[in-house]
């Protein structure tokens, strides 16, 4: 069985083990490895990725309930060489300490920007990633100067 789907906005197809988990997929066939594996039971959310525009985490979806879906890896967050407002903020908030969470930790703080333009401390403690290092109050710090960049984007 064959399925079809799009990663990081290019169409693919998939003729194999569709009860690999997507996490799979991504690092060995598809070579974007900036997604991690964390736990493999979706606890830790170091493979959050959207699908869809929400963020999920890969390492317990099996490619058979990704047919016709679209897949967004952190390699396909920024737009060309312009990152994302949550990859600058990031950046500006010196966030990453060992750094193999952060791209989930990114994915689920986009999600969240996404639903919610002005979180608050309660709203960015719904993101349940886990940071090894401790980092939280630098990522909550990014995630609302990301609020504030996105905001001044748009005036």
């Amino acid at each position: 069985m064959s399925i079809h789907f799009t990663v990081n906005n290019k169409a693919m197809s998939f003729d194999g083990d569709i009860d690999m988990p997507l996490l799979w997929y991504l690092r060995d066939h598809v070579k974007l490895t900036g997604t991690k594996y964390g736990c493999g039971i979706a606890e830790c959310g170091a493979c959050t990725v959207h699908i869809d525009g929400r963020a999920v985490r890969s390492c317990v979806i099996p490619l058979k309930n990704i047919e016709g879906k679209n897949i967004k890896t952190i390699e396909g967050l920024a737009q060309g060489k312009e990152l994302h407002a949550v990859q600058q903020a990031w950046i500006e908030e010196d966030v990453s300490q060992c750094g193999y969470c952060q791209s989930g930790q990114l994915m689920a703080a986009v999600d969240l920007l996404n639903r919610n333009a002005d979180p608050d401390d309660r709203d960015i403690s719904e993101i349940t990633n886990i940071c090894r290092c401790g980092t939280y109050p630098r990522i909550r710090k990014a995630i609302l100067r990301a609020a504030q960049i996105i905001k001044e984007e748009k005036l």
